[in-house]
């Protein structure tokens, strides 16, 4: 089975996120690099990390979903039977990957599983514990984020869809679904996945016994940043029409406003939690 991490003028975070896998007991377990056309010599300096570390140098950035498809068309000739796409800005528990096997290697039906994800800076706080997705209102959004970590993230059950933080997969599947639509680029290539895998009548699966870590930046105002807020609304438009949501669209516009004021007054909302100052 392979890991694929996608790296992109990020090489600080890309070692200590191999760092952690590099302490992961799984047979058979493989790790495969993705560089997105980096200029910031991350090539050079993951390589002298982990010199025997395979990676995949792409001449330009195409993009998270881009990027993973590159991997994985990469990884093919070695025949995994799963994959898992990573983000670069996590650390993973030693122990997570073979929760996030079981169910697949179980259950035919399963065709996503993902682990409890908690902040890097707030490991106690939770920021994915299952999703939601509202095409009606084009709304998105985790279970439980900012929330403390606790028992009630502790159930495994179906979610509505996977993020891309960290998502595992039969490479069957993921070859069969076609893959991530690259044409999102940035946010929303996840949720295009998940409504494709469940519209193919196959489930996606919580699994809190494997855990990892995400960083999240603060380069654009943190997750709420103004630029962050623009790229996920033009993402949702277009993942409304090419779900043919069309009754979703009037109602996701006329509330595109009150997004954006909503987003920008949680900003400082989102600073006093990066500080530690909770609600």
């Amino acid at each position: 089975m392979f890991v694929i991490v996608v790296n992109w003028n990020n090489q600080q975070d890309t070692v200590r996120c191999l760092g952690s896998l590099s302490s992961v007991d799984y047979p058979g377990m493989q790790v495969l690099v993705v560089d997105n056309g980096s200029t910031d010599r991350s090539v050079e300096h993951i390589r002298h990390s982990f010199p025997s570390l395979e990676i995949l140098e792409l001449d330009l950035n195409n993009g998270y979903g881009g990027g993973c498809n590159a991997g994985f068309a990469h990884v093919l000739g070695e025949n995994p039977e799963y994959v898992v796409f990573l983000n670069n800005d996590t650390v993973v528990d030693r122990n997570f990957l073979e929760p996030l096997i079981t169910p697949l290697a179980s259950c035919s039906d399963v065709a996503i599983t993902v682990p409890r994800i908690c902040f890097m800076e707030h490991p106690e706080r939770i920021w994915y514990a299952g999703g939601k997705v509202n095409l009606f209102t084009g709304k998105v959004a985790h279970r439980g984020i900012r929330r403390p970590d606790s028992t009630v993230y502790g159930t495994e059950h179906e979610t509505e869809y996977a993020t891309g933080c960290c998502m595992a997969m039969r490479t069957g599947d993921f070859r069969e679904t076609g893959g991530f639509d690259p044409a999102f680029m940035m946010y929303g290539e996840d949720v295009d996945l998940s409504l494709r895998i469940r519209k193919s009548g196959k489930r996606i699966l919580y699994v809190p016994q494997s855990r990892i870590w995400h960083k999240v930046s603060a380069s654009e105002g943190g997750e709420l940043g103004a630029r962050k807020l623009w790229r996920k609304n033009r993402s949702m438009l277009k993942l409304l029409v090419k779900h043919r949501a069309w009754f979703g669209i009037v109602p996701y516009l006329l509330l595109l406003p009150f997004r954006f004021l909503q987003g920008v007054l949680a900003v400082k909302s989102f600073r006093h939690f990066r500080s530690g100052t909770f609600p």
